[in-house]
């Protein structure tokens, strides 16, 4: 598929859900940095709980959301498992004249992609498949200066250090107990505390509710904010501003984003164990870029991670061999 003049029209396609639509959108987002570009985002569903079955049982017919149509794009990015019963069958829809490509590892046929994006701890291996470390996510200098710039008023008064503290929760593999968060809370006031510093704390969809109370209990008394989920996502503007990141050890995607910013980076952890993680944050550890939160913030420097750059240019190279 040669390059043209005109812009590549790029398909970003996800559940809609903010950190699988993440990898998707981000990828794109860096090809669009590497060639001119427009990212048209499409948010998949499927009715009556047939999300839930293997991909190949689903018809095309029930879906929900975005339409999904000719004229097809030059490339389709998607992330997810709700976007697999359009993802496999798109080279056959297209007529191979879209590049398709897929984050994650899709538990299908890997002849059904062009290209196959997965983090390196899955494993997964074969000639279309571009293992990279963590996930691809959104995070660029330019993204990073735009959104310290966005909140700079809000932030720019807070005391030094600013620890961004960014709270995951329960998953099949980890669970955030309220001792637990109790616990970690007050070990990150105690640093923070006598570092003179204040804090930037979100949470995610999965934090539970005894969790985000006694977090919130335990924190709120440090200057700072801690998001309360109403208004604008100030997400991408505490990763901007903070000094460093602490993020709870199950998610990929929370440990790539902080990664990607440079900035000294604290893993806390949490009940529970998944080898797969595991692997990532060794890898992560060996590579200079994160350590265990054990209540010390002094951490060295290391190159920000840029593996959602890496994996664009091999999809570029790729895509422009393709004809």
């Amino acid at each position: 598929m040669a390059e043209t003049a005109r812009p590549l029209r790029i398909w970003a396609v996800s559940d809609g859900r903010a950190g699988i639509e993440a990898q998707a959108l981000g990828l794109a987002e860096a090809v669009a940095r590497l060639r001119p570009a427009h990212i048209l985002t499409k948010r998949i569903g499927w009715k009556a709980g047939l999300g839930r079955l293997p991909w190949s049982w689903i018809p095309p017919a029930a879906r929900t959301g975005d339409p999904v149509a000719a004229p097809w794009p030059d490339m389709w990015i998607a992330s997810g498992r709700a976007t697999l019963p359009f993802s496999t069958r798109m080279l056959r829809l297209a007529a191979g004249k879209t590049f398709v490509v897929q984050t994650q590892d899709p538990r299908a046929p890997l002849s059904r992609f062009d290209l196959v994006i997965p983090p390196a701890h899955d494993g997964l291996v074969g000639a279309n498949v571009f293992p990279i470390l963590g996930a691809p996510n959104r995070i660029s200098p330019e993204r990073l200066t735009l959104e310290r710039a966005k909140f700079y008023d809000a932030f720019a008064r807070l005391p030094r250090p600013v620890v961004a503290v960014v709270v995951g929760g329960k998953s099949k593999a980890h669970d955030l107990p309220r001792q637990m968060a109790t616990t970690m809370a007050r070990q990150i006031a105690v640093a923070v505390g006598a570092a003179g510093g204040s804090v930037l704390v979100s949470f995610t969809r999965r934090t539970p509710q005894a969790a985000r109370d006694v977090i919130t209990a335990e924190l709120g008394t440090l200057p700072g904010m801690i998001w309360d989920g109403t208004g604008e996502n100030p997400y991408f503007g505490f990763l901007a501003t903070a000094d460093a990141i602490l993020v709870t050890e199950d998610s990929t995607n929370l440990a790539t984003d902080a990664a990607a910013t440079g900035k000294p980076l604290f893993i806390l952890a949490m009940r529970g164990h998944s080898a797969k993680l595991a692997r990532f944050h060794e890898e992560l550890q060996a590579r200079g870029i994160s350590r265990p939160f054990v209540g010390d913030l002094a951490a060295d420097s290391y190159t920000p991670l840029a593996e959602t750059d890496r994996a664009a240019r091999e999809l570029l190279r790729r895509y422009d061999g393709s004809t």
